[in-house]
């Protein structure tokens, strides 16, 4: 199915190429079943939610309109009360609210998105309120199928890229066009491989591997480990260095006790001082 673009990725990129050995067959297909307004409804449900939450939701949501998928003019003559019943945030409501008035009064041209070009479909949607850069794109990439899609925003991607890579920082958006320019016209092939790098092997014990040793300098107090460590671990920066801190601290209370001289007794002391 995808392979002039796997032979073109391979061509273009040793690194990407090593990456598809590994991954093995493209598996990316769009979501082809219910509108496009379904299909952005689902988006925004599951937004910062694991899908069996967003899951749960979304059946319940769908619950209020006879267990299928409403139409926008369904949706707008819902209250916000009901909506919320069945467990969106005030934020989703709003958002999926917005999205009805759009399509419904002709703002979002939604049957005509598949005509457009990238670009305009991006800046159609992004006027729904809760649906920014990422969301459009990957509308773009799972729903309309559009090969050559780049989500430099997107967290998977560039944590793929910095393992593909041998990166020792987490690539910024900037780095993940620059680095993705030589996948086009296959950016959405290459995105997919970069997402299933996180689910490689060797990429996963690496990471478990980085974990534990943050955890053993949170519990010991070791040496902060190097940066590199961190960021495969995906922990904070300053954790490791806070808690050094107030092992350290804790040791020099502990010393001023055992020869008598309390934090207290020194607060005293200099206040008489004073």
């Amino acid at each position: 199915m995808h392979h002039p673009a796997i032979d073109h990725l391979r061509r273009t990129d040793a690194e990407l190429a090593r990456v598809i050995d590994e991954v093995g067959p493209c598996e990316l297909e769009a979501r082809a079943g219910g509108t496009h307004f379904d299909a952005l409804v689902h988006a925004i449900v599951y937004q910062q939610l694991s899908g069996k939450a967003a899951g749960t939701i979304l059946g319940r949501f769908e619950g209020l309109y006879g267990n299928r998928p409403p139409t926008p003019e369904e949706v707008l003559a819902t209250s916000d009360e009901q909506l919320r019943s069945v467990g969106l945030s005030r934020q989703k409501v709003a958002s999926i609210k917005d999205l009805a008035s759009k399509v419904a009064s002709g703002e979002v041209a939604i049957d005509a998105l598949d005509a457009m070009p990238d670009d305009e479909v991006i800046a159609s949607l992004i006027r729904v309120r809760g649906i920014g850069r990422w969301s459009a794109q990957m509308f773009l990439m799972f729903r309309l199928a559009r090969p050559n899609i780049l989500p430099d925003l997107d967290l998977g991607v560039q944590k793929g890229i910095q393992h593909a890579y041998g990166l020792e920082k987490l690539p910024t958006p900037k780095d993940v066009l620059r680095i993705g320019e030589r996948w086009a016209p296959f950016a959405s092939i290459a995105s997919w491989y970069m997402w299933r790098v996180l689910d490689l092997p060797r990429v996963i014990l690496s990471a478990a591997a980085a974990r534990r040793e943050v955890r053993t300098v949170l519990k010991t107090g070791a040496p902060t480990p190097s940066a590199k460590t961190r960021k495969k671990a995906g922990a904070a920066p300053r954790v490791a260095k806070v808690a050094t801190k107030r092992s350290r601290s804790t040791a020099r209370k502990t010393a001023a006790r055992k020869s008598g001289k309390s934090g207290t007794r020194n607060t005293k002391a200099s206040r008489k001082t004073r």
